[in-house]
């Protein structure tokens, strides 16, 4: 059951702080110190002051996070809605040059255990205590959590297109990579109640902000065990949400592909040995070939070019039994996942590549894009690229329905969602 609410949410006052587009950040996890220093030069207003602040004086960066945003809603660079509304969600975007609406709506979401709200990844605990003293220190939701929802019949999105016809967007910017985001308010009580009703009998399933609602369900537990009440919809035990239907044909997962590094006395010809057992492999003197084969083959097939050598090869799983020589016990949908065939036979059982040097990062990078895999490995920095098809919507759905987690960097849902578009404070009765 997926409970939905309306809110008066807090947006910013373009007569305030200007231009939209110097405003609006990527996620946080998505900032590095590179980032984070540019959205910090965009703006004096850049909501990276609210989700990844810097210590200030005497305050460390969380009570610098509140002291920004006390200081904004006071002078009216931040204001609040005066009725409560959702919020109509449209991305433009291109993939290889397609173009793509992907649609959806920002709303709070109730708070709910694994029965209701279904998650495909683990968490760790270093992000869930900064996200935890976050919102300690703010009592507000900045970035938002990225929902899932199957309505093959679009009924959610005739609502949302219903809501916004002949209206010019509230908010349109767009992101570095030229993207386009646009955000209207939806008032209209029949087509909130509408949506609500339509979402009662839905299952939600996390994309994207595993540890945010982890640690939104965790900071919840912390105010009840206080004594504290959740007043109204904007209180503690519901969450910032955007609502994304499944079976939105602008919904994209776009693949991960994996740089070598670091290991000691890799050759070529030694891994292509060890692979010979499993895979059936090949060898294209072009990449264009290799990419083809990629596009049209629907079975575990991997692209991997070497640095020092000039051949490109694809490596297709020879029989599906296979994993259960590694996997026994797991289910059918996890060990039929491509990352998983990748982390557990490839690199672990013939580069010795484990779970341990996976989460250290000491061996593999992440890049999105084989073109750019493929640039970043003739720079001379890596040892190898595998390339990777997508991971399917099915998937993700299939295997948090069978409460397992997938491999890190399974998933990239495409393009993310932009934070400071519209944000939640929590309303709070701590008497």
């Amino acid at each position: 059951m997926a409970r939905v609410y309306p809110f008066k949410g807090y947006c910013y006052n373009e007569e305030k702080v200007g231009d939209l587009n110097k405003i609006v950040t990527q996620p946080y996890d998505k900032i590095d110190q590179n980032k984070q220093d540019y959205y910090y030069q965009e703006s004096d207003y850049n909501i990276v002051r609210l989700i990844l602040a810097r210590e200030e004086g005497e305050q460390d960066r969380y009570q610098t996070a509140a002291s920004y945003l006390n200081k904004w809603v006071k002078e009216d660079a931040l204001v609040q809605d005066k009725e409560p509304g959702f919020y109509a969600y449209w991305q433009e975007y291109k993939v290889e040059g397609k173009k793509y609406i992907r649609k959806g709506f920002v709303g709070l979401g109730k708070l709910e255990g694994e029965e209701g709200v279904k998650a495909h990844e683990n968490t760790l605990e270093g992000p869930k205590a900064d996200r935890l003293n976050l919102i300690r220190a703010t009592e507000a939701n900045f970035g938002h959590i990225f929902m899932l929802y199957s309505d093959p019949k679009k009924i959610i999105l005739e609502l949302l297109d219903k809501g916004v016809a002949e209206r010019s967007p509230a908010i349109k910017v767009n992101d570095e990579d030229g993207n386009t985001h646009l955000l209207w308010k939806i008032t209209d009580q029949v087509i909130i109640k509408n949506i609500q009703e339509a979402m009662m009998d839905k299952t939600l399933y996390i994309a994207d902000g595993h540890h945010r609602y982890q640690t939104a369900v965790n900071y919840r537990n912390e105010c009840y065990a206080k004594g504290w009440q959740s007043t109204d919809n904007e209180g503690f035990n519901h969450r910032l949400m955007t609502f994304i239907n499944i079976d939105d044909p602008g919904l994209n997962i776009l693949a991960t592909h994996r740089m070598l590094y670091g290991l000691s006395n890799f050759k070529i010809e030694d891994f292509i040995e060890k692979a010979r057992k499993d895979f059936i492999i090949q060898e294209y003197d072009h990449k264009d070939d290799l990419f083809a084969v990629l596009d049209d083959n629907e079975e575990h097939i991997f692209g991997f070019k070497a640095r020092k050598d000039q051949r490109y090869y694809s490596l297709r799983l020879e029989d599906n039994t296979i994993m259960e020589r590694f996997l026994a016990g797991r289910s059918a949908y996890w060990k039929n996942l491509d990352v998983v065939i990748l982390h557990k036979i490839i690199l672990e059982q013939y580069l010795g590549i484990d779970e341990q040097a996976l989460a250290a990062k000491s061996n593999i990078d992440y890049v999105r894009y084989r073109e750019t895999a493929l640039n970043k490995l003739a720079e001379g920095n890596y040892q190898a690229a595998f390339i990777l098809n997508p991971t399917k919507v099915a998937e993700v759905k299939n295997i948090a329905d069978e409460n397992e987690r997938m491999p890190q960097k399974s998933t990239d849902f495409y393009p993310k969602l932009l934070t400071g578009l519209v944000i939640n404070r929590l309303n709070i009765k701590k008497d």
